[in-house]
C-alpha cells in the first residue's frame, strides 16, 4: 500500500491473499506459489491453529458427512429451523446456507454453542485437521510469504463489545508475532463487509494496535487515496479465465466501500 500511496507501484500488480489459516494454504497453495515465484500474504485466525476447528467447517462438516435424509434438532438451540432435510446434494446446500446465515451474526457465546449443539445432534466424529499447525504458519514465514492478522476466533467484531473486539484484534497480533519472532503488519477483517461486519471504530483499533493496513472484502481495486485500513480486494471464484478476467475488469471501476 505504501507503494500505491507514493505512485511507485508497477503497472498491472495485484496482491494474492489467503484468509482463515487453512492447512492447503501450506500444503497446495504454497508449492505453487514457489514455483511460479510468487509472492502472498495469509491472514491467520491463531485460536484454530494446532487442531481447532472454524464453527463453519463445523457446519459444513456435519452436512457433508450426516449419513441420513435428515438431521432432527428438536431440544437444541437450532430448532426454530426445523428438521433438516439431507435428502440429497442440492438439499444439503440449501441446508449448509440457512444454517450458515442464521449462526453467523449470533453473539460469540450463542454462536458456539449452536454449532456444539449441531455437532452433537450429529453424533458424528468431525475432523481437527482443516487448519494449519504453527509450524506449518512458521514455515510460510520463512518461505518469504507475508502472515497477517485475523483475530483469534474469527468473530464477525460489528457483533462484539468494544473492549472484545480489541483483544480479539490485539491478541492476535500478538500471538503470531510470539510464533514468528517478528512484526505482523497487516490485518484481514474476518468476513469483511464493511458496515456490516466491522465499522470505522474497528479500523481505527486495528490501526491502534499497531498494523500497517487492513483488507476488506469489499470488491474494488486499491486506489492512492484509499484509507490503508479499508483496502478493497474480491474473490476469484470463477472458473473459467474469460470469467475471471471480467470480474478484474468490472472491479478496476470500483472503488470499494467503506464502513
Amino acid at each position: 500500500m505504501s507503494l500505491q500511496r507514493e505512485g511507485r507501484l508497477p503497472a498491472r500488480a495485484a496482491a494474492i491473499t489467503f484468509d482463515d489459516g487453512y492447512r492447503d494454504n501450506h500444503d497446495v497453495a504454497l508449492p505453487i506459489l514457489r514455483r511460479h515465484g510468487l509472492h502472498a500474504s495469509f491472514f491467520v485466525a491463531t485460536g484454530f491453529l494446532d487442531g481447532g476447528r472454524m464453527w463453519n467447517d463445523t457446519v459444513v462438516e456435519v452436512l457433508r458427512r450426516h449419513p441420513g435424509p435428515g438431521l432432527d434438532l428438536a431440544g437444541t438451540t437450532l430448532a426454530a429451523l426445523g428438521p433438516l432435510n439431507l435428502s440429497d446434494w442440492p438439499a444439503r446446500r440449501q441446508a449448509l446456507g440457512r444454517l450458515l446465515e442464521h449462526i453467523k451474526y449470533l453473539d460469540f457465546d450463542a454462536r458456539q454453542q449452536a454449532v456444539d449443539a449441531l455437532a452433537a445432534a450429529s453424533g458424528l466424529s468431525l475432523p481437527t485437521d482443516l487448519m494449519m499447525d504453527s509450524k506449518q504458519v512458521l514455515a510460510l514465514h520463512r518461505a518469504g510469504m507475508e502472515i497477517g492478522g485475523h483475530t483469534v476466533q474469527h468473530p464477525i467484531l460489528a457483533c462484539l463489545p468494544a473492549a472484545q473486539a480489541e483483544h480479539e484484534i490485539a491478541r492476535g497480533k500478538q500471538q503470531l508475532e510470539s510464533l514468528l519472532g517478528a512484526p505482523v503488519r497487516l490485518f484481514a477483517y474476518p468476513n469483511g463487509r464493511p458496515g456490516k461486519d466491522y465499522r470505522i471504530e474497528h479500523a481505527r483499533m486495528v490501526q491502534a494496535a499497531g498494523f500497517g493496513a487492513a483488507v476488506t472484502t469489499a470488491a474494488g481495486a486499491a486506489r492512492a487515496e484509499d484509507d490503508p485500513y479499508q483496502i478493497p480486494r474480491f474473490t476469484p471464484w470463477d472458473a473459467q479465465n474469460w470469467r475471471f478476467g471480467l470480474r478484474l475488469a468490472q472491479n478496476l471501476r470500483r472503488t470499494g466501500a467503506r464502513a
